[in-house]
């Protein structure tokens, strides 16, 4: 007896964790994103500063934005900041006798972190926030579209999506970098 009372809560169990038990108006799935931190990528000693971490890397529409860190430990060693993001938009081509042809394009545009996004006060390395700033315009993305001829016009539908993206915090006489955060 006491088997069959436990069938119920093993299949609701079952139907929590599987993919149809989510209904397409709850809203879209969470981002994954890859987090790799290694301190042998830093000078000897370096170590995040009590109260700070990993940065965390959010996207909310095409803006791809950062928050910041402290590694102390780093004596004068100086940090490189970079943000490299992957667009993609679809381009429409009509020509004039009103024939639509959709072309998918992409885009992938790197912010280098301006210098003072990264300071070094008494051994400690201090990165501030960060976002992409230079995403592409319309034209953009409508220069790379390949019509079939000349004579048709090019229109981006809707807005651009970000496809991926890459966060590294490299340190200066390091070839790798001591956080990279990547996600789609």
């Amino acid at each position: 007896m006491k088997r069959l009372a436990l069938l119920p809560l093993i299949a609701l169990a079952f139907a929590a964790c599987s993919d149809t038990a989510t209904s397409p108006t709850s809203g879209p799935r969470p981002r994954l994103l890859t987090s790799t931190v290694n301190f042998e990528n830093a000078p000897s000693g370096a170590h995040y500063r009590q109260g700070s971490g990993d940065p965390v890397c959010t996207v909310i529409g095409i803006t791809v934005s950062c928050t910041g860190t402290q590694i102390a430990g780093v004596g004068n060693t100086d940090a490189d900041l970079s943000l490299t993001v992957r667009y993609a938009g679809t381009v429409q081509c009509r020509n004039h006798g009103g024939q639509i042809v959709e072309v998918k394009t992409q885009s992938a545009t790197t912010t280098p972190a301006p210098d003072e996004a990264t300071a070094l006060r008494n051994g400690t390395l201090r990165v501030s926030s960060f976002s992409a700033s230079n995403v592409p315009t319309d034209e953009q993305f409508e220069a790379q579209a390949t019509c079939p001829n000349g004579n048709w016009t090019k229109e981006l539908l809707g807005t651009a999506t970000v496809l991926s993206f890459t966060y590294t915090l490299t340190f200066d006489g390091f070839n790798a970098p001591v956080i990279s955060i990547t996600g789609p």
